[in-house]
């Protein structure tokens, strides 16, 4: 049979077998039918029983990126001192910046009744790097030495001004909260490619900058069903929280109980029909594999001198930064979807030198060692790698202004990220802003742009990844968006 005519064959089979039947058929027990639902993913939820266009589980088209690894800077570093070289702010030290430049925008209450805003350039040097010649701040000098391998993203621009808004907006496509984040769109589209893991793992370290809350609601699946919300990696013995059998059971004890269990489930299924159930079943069932696979994919003991050498040895302590990218490298290869890491404590109001610089740090070796270690073992061409946070810095002071001791309000209107592997272009810059780093002058991309583009590497089309909800058909990219193909390889 040719491979069109397969994939045709499936849809139809998914199509045409509802949950009530596939239950009903089953005469083995409630791991049976779990183990159905992880054969065929997504069999049971509500877009497939209801026979929507969407089928959960096949890309729309060739993807070019099987996972993502989205190494999330909460609190907005400043793309003034990362990525976007302005050397005229230094030579206008001080100056205000020209109403014209401004526009009447929008401002924070932090800055909006300042007296003036005096611009301020970096206090940090910048150096060319790569075929593209690209300016990187002397902060991050591991992440210049891949800059051929990754792509600076410096017209980036959201709605929103403010962290809590412009972070779930980034992480669910909606300033407003109770939508399904971005992991949870794809492990919903695509499944997990290993059935004792969970499709969507988020990961998070802080640093000893002013940071933002991360909250839960950031990695929910919303109106999803639940089975594809975000499952949070802790540091510690007990990673995922109550996995552990409880005292005086063991594991056949603890199988036991699930099967039976599943049986007083099945009878509320077969009564209520509530897909929750459903995904409660595959829920209790993901748990009791994970008690074996996630001591196993969260021990880094046995990673080789040369691995913790690249990544530097805070991986070796557990909750860090580069703890937590060594261990996303660890569950993309065994087939996780989507990995989520947050590390806070970019929100530099003032004293930005210094806590940048500690920020950087934290983060610039790991992140830099992950795409190395990534492209070593031939997974940088399938799994896409992203970095930056939720919005830009202004080109003005905060405050009090020296040289060695300034800070930066909030600006959505252009910052910079940078993407790597997963069918991106590498070693180009794309996007311009202007030379007071305040306006975008070429090539903007919009967050639902963004969105758009990282389903398409994905293979999906973000104008069909779709959920009927309270009457409407949602997506990631809400009504907007448009993929953006000069950051295609």
């Amino acid at each position: 049979m040719k491979k069109d005519a397969i994939h045709d064959a499936i849809i139809e089979s998914r199509l045409k077998v509802n949950r009530r039947q596939f239950l009903s058929r089953l005469s083995v027990g409630i791991g049976s039918a779990a183990l159905g639902s992880l054969l065929i993913p997504d069999l049971f939820s509500r877009s497939v029983a209801a026979g929507e266009e969407f089928t959960p589980g096949i890309p729309h088209f060739a993807p070019k990126a099987k996972r993502v690894i989205y190494l999330f800077q909460s609190g907005a570093p400043s793309q003034l001192e990362s990525f976007d070289y302005k050397p005229m702010l230094r030579e206008m030290m001080g100056k205000d910046l020209p109403e014209s430049v401004r526009g009447g925008q929008r401002l924070t209450g932090m800055t909006a009744n300042q007296a003036s805003f005096p611009l301020v350039g970096s206090y940090y040097d910048f150096q060319q790097y790569g075929k593209a010649r690209a300016w990187v701040s002397d902060l991050f000098p591991f992440t210049a030495k891949v800059v051929d391998d990754i792509c600076i993203v410096r017209s980036l621009h959201t709605d929103a001004i403010n962290h809590d808004p412009a972070i779930t907006f980034f992480q669910t496509g909606a300033q407003q909260g109770n939508r399904p984040s971005m992991g949870a769109w794809l492990s919903y589209g695509l499944g997990s490619e290993n059935q004792n893991l969970p499709a969507f793992c988020v990961l998070v370290s802080k640093g000893k900058g002013n940071g933002q809350g991360v909250y839960s609601k950031l990695w929910t699946n919303g109106f999803l069903d639940s089975v594809h919300q975000g499952v949070q990696f802790m540091p510690g013995p007990d990673p995922v929280l109550y996995l552990g059998h409880p005292a005086g059971t063991d594991g056949k004890s603890r199988r036991a109980l699930l099967d039976k269990l599943g049986e007083l489930n099945q009878l509320q299924y077969d009564e209520f029909g509530d897909p929750e159930i459903t995904a409660k079943i595959q829920q209790y069932e993901m748990a009791y594999r994970m008690q074996t696979s996630v001591p196993d994919v969260t021990d880094l003991s046995g990673e080789p001198d040369h691995v913790i050498k690249l990544y530097g040895p805070d991986c070796l302590v557990p909750g860090t930064y580069a703890a937590n990218a060594l261990l996303a490298r660890r569950l993309v290869e065994k087939g996780v979807r989507f990995v989520q890491l947050y590390h806070q404590g970019w929100d530099q109001h003032g004293n930005l030198p210094n806590e940048m610089a500690g920020q950087a740090k934290d983060v610039d070796q790991a992140s830099a060692a992950l795409v190395t270690d990534l492209k070593q073992r031939g997974l940088l061409e399938d799994t896409l790698v992203i970095w930056g946070g939720e919005f830009g810095r202004t080109n003005y002071c905060q405050g009090h202004l020296e040289f060695n001791n300034y800070g930066r309000d909030h600006h959505p209107r252009a910052f910079s990220m940078w993407m790597a592997g997963g069918g991106v272009k590498p070693g180009i810059v794309y996007g311009e802003t202007d030379e007071f780093g305040y306006n975008i002058v070429k090539d903007p991309v919009h967050i639902h742009d963004f969105h758009a583009t990282v389903l398409n590497l994905l293979g999906l089309d973000h104008e069909r990844l779709t959920f009927k909800h309270l009457g409407r058909r949602y997506r990631l990219t809400d009504v907007a968006g448009k993929v953006i193909d000069g950051l295609m390889a």
